[in-house]
């Protein structure tokens, strides 16, 4: 999920920049340290928004730079457990998909996808199931759940299954939904009819 999230940190702001407005460089300074980086408790940070509180400056003996120790305010991205996601699929294997969700690929497993068995066809790149013969492959919609979420230092792993009823290709759930509102409407009009009788 998205969030806001601050982090205070010091930077340093080089001599030839000493006339410059100084929020506008410790934000620029600031975007080129955190965005696009892996933080351990934050997630993936998105980008940073703006500088809220600037310090005094502080000279080190011997570095011609000054010192400022600021808060800024982020955007964060990190998979919650039980989230439920629509991302487009980026690569199918033999062991599954991906699927790019903001800004991470998440692994579905083979296993995971339906209750049907999948295979892949290196030829095409294409998972088909054998019992129903859906098929996945690069560019389909497809919307799963969080199961797993596991943060290094360099990245961020995220499970993801579709197993649950109202998951997987949007183009199935959309089917789904259909046979739903149908098999309800011809409940509604079965009860109707005895209703009559």
């Amino acid at each position: 999920m998205y969030y806001i999230a601050t982090i205070k940190d010091t930077l340093r702001v080089p001599p030839k920049r000493f006339d410059e407005d100084l929020r506008e460089i410790l934000l620029e300074l600031a975007r080129a340290a955190f965005e696009e980086q892996i933080d351990p408790d934050l997630g993936f940070i998105v980008a940073v928004l703006g500088a809220e509180e600037v310090g005094m400056g502080k000279i080190i003996q011997g570095d011609g730079g000054a010192f400022y120790e600021g808060t800024f305010k982020t955007l964060c991205y990190l998979p919650a457990d039980g989230e439920i996601v629509e991302g487009e699929c980026t690569e199918t294997t033999d062991f599954g998909l991906f699927v790019r969700i903001s800004t991470i690929d998440a692994l579905c497993h083979v296993s995971q996808i339906t209750d049907d068995f999948f295979s892949y066809s290196a030829n095409t790149g294409v998972l088909q199931g054998r019992t129903s013969g859906r098929k996945l492959s690069v560019g389909d919609r497809v919307r799963g759940k969080v199961i797993a979420v596991g943060i290094g230092n360099n990245n961020i792993r995220v499970g993801i299954t579709m197993r649950q009823a109202g998951l997987g290709a949007i183009e199935w759930i959309d089917k789904w939904k259909e046979e739903n509102e149908a098999r309800r409407k011809k409940q509604k009009a079965g009860e109707a009819e005895e209703e009559i009788k």
